[in-house]
């Protein structure tokens, strides 16, 4: 029978949690550092204040610790978390399937469609695909392609040349 591993805390470690070390560096509460001190002291000073040690950087020699309050610390640290997650934006690739022959109103429905998700960010992987008889006429669906990127040059950039992968044609396009 194994004990049960001690489940590893995200984020520094705080007061007794801080193990295996003799001396810190010390910054008070006012933002003072103190310099290099015994670790017990630094923490007597941390409980005198009614506040909490924090390790802040604990890879330098020896490590820095600062005495703060460490809940509001966690919650300062998980808000700024939060609002850069809410900043990020994920680029999603959208895909656009084309026929050789497709006629005009349809390549126009295609194309406000495409200008649609170049406006939000997004990449747009473009899929022209032969049945049959068109694998003869592959020159047919290259000009459609190149047609498509010569409509888009001023809002988008080709990110992958088009190339052929089996019965299809793949070309990606990025927002400029």
């Amino acid at each position: 029978m194994r004990p049960m591993p001690v489940p590893q805390k995200d984020g520094p470690r705080a007061n007794r949690d801080i193990r295996g070390v003799r001396e810190v560096q010390l910054i008070d509460d006012t933002g003072q550092n103190k310099g290099v001190m015994p670790f017990f002291d630094a923490l007597r000073l941390a409980e005198d204040a009614g506040l909490d040690l924090v390790e802040i950087a604990p890879n330098s020699a020896p490590p820095v610790c600062k005495i703060l309050d460490y809940g509001k610390y966690r919650f300062l640290e998980q808000k700024k978390a939060a609002e850069a997650r809410k900043k990020q934006k994920t680029v999603e690739v959208k895909e656009i399937k084309l026929r050789p022959g497709i006629d005009d109103h349809d390549y126009d429905v295609k194309m406000k469609a495409m200008k649609g998700f170049f406006e939000e960010g997004n990449k747009v992987k473009i899929t022209l695909r032969f049945r049959g008889r068109e694998m003869a006429h592959q020159d047919l669906g290259l000009k459609v392609l190149e047609r498509v990127k010569s409509d888009v040059g001023e809002l988008a950039k080709v990110e992958m040349e088009p190339n052929f992968e089996g019965r299809q044609v793949v070309m990606v396009l990025a927002p400029r």
